[in-house]
């Protein structure tokens, strides 16, 4: 009896043991397995930087040891109102003002934002566009099926503009939530065309064709990025701006993404 209880003890305290060294690790982090914690610093970001970010994303930690980014790609009015209705994110980059104006407004930048890059339209097809897409107006025409971003999503904001300043009504056969999902449709054959960004039909590579059009110089993007307000890795938040706002330039404009304009 004496050496069951003796087991019982033993058991009972590794159990305890296991439970304070859990209590002890941050809430961010996640301990390894030499006993190092990691930690996560969460970006929220436009679709659009998809392809930019994840190459930052690994520059980054490279030069953090223990450190892991977690990237969340959307439209930048989904990811705006995740923050605003209580998501936790340390940074967020926006594919417009408007919608990062809406983070401001609701008091959840940490600073001001630094605006890093700046993007066009360009209209994706399908390889050897079998509508023969030329122009811009061509998207007007009743024979092509067009997808466009949702028009409080950046990519849509902006095919509204040059629609408006060129005397063009879109009928769109669907209104998605980012450039991604405008994107799948065209590769996927369900869309004769697409109005999405330079970028996004560079990173394609093979499965579209781009089509540029003078009047997308109307309609230019503006991308910001800030740090979110209560972030619990505002020095990290901060490391991550200053790679996306110096160094890491190259990569945005080696992806086609413009220089800021300020």
């Amino acid at each position: 009896m004496k050496k069951t209880w003796l087991r019982l003890g033993a058991t009972c305290a590794a159990a305890l043991l296991a439970l304070s060294l859990a209590a002890c690790a941050d809430d961010d982090g996640s301990r390894g397995e030499a006993g190092t914690d990691e930690q996560t610093l969460t970006v929220f970001a436009a679709a659009s930087l998809t392809t930019t970010f994840e190459e930052l994303e690994g520059q980054f930690e490279d030069a953090h040891p223990g450190v892991d980014v977690k990237l969340s790609f959307g439209g930048s009015s989904d990811l705006v109102a995740q923050i605003t209705e209580g998501a936790q994110a340390d940074v967020f980059a926006s594919a417009d003002t408007a919608n990062m104006d809406k983070l401001v407004a609701a008091k959840l930048a940490s600073g001001d934002p630094l605006e890093f890059a700046t993007n066009t339209l360009m209209i994706a097809v399908p390889p050897g566009n079998p509508a023969g897409i030329t122009s811009l107006a061509d998207l007007a025409r009743k024979d092509v099926d067009l997808v466009l971003c949702q028009p409080e999503v950046p990519c849509g904001s902006a095919a509204l503009k040059v629609g408006e300043a060129t005397g063009l009504t879109f009928e769109p056969v669907s209104e998605e939530e980012s450039v991604a999902g405008v994107l799948t449709k065209v590769e996927d054959g369900e869309a004769d065309a697409g109005l999405v960004y330079v970028t996004d039909v560079a990173a394609a590579g093979d499965a579209l064709e781009g089509i540029a059009f003078p009047e997308a110089a109307g309609a230019v993007n503006h991308y910001p990025i800030v740090a979110v307000e209560g972030s619990k890795r505002a020095d990290l938040a901060q490391q991550w701006i200053d790679l996306v706002t110096g160094a890491g330039q190259k990569v945005l404009q080696d992806a086609g993404f413009g220089a800021p304009a300020s």
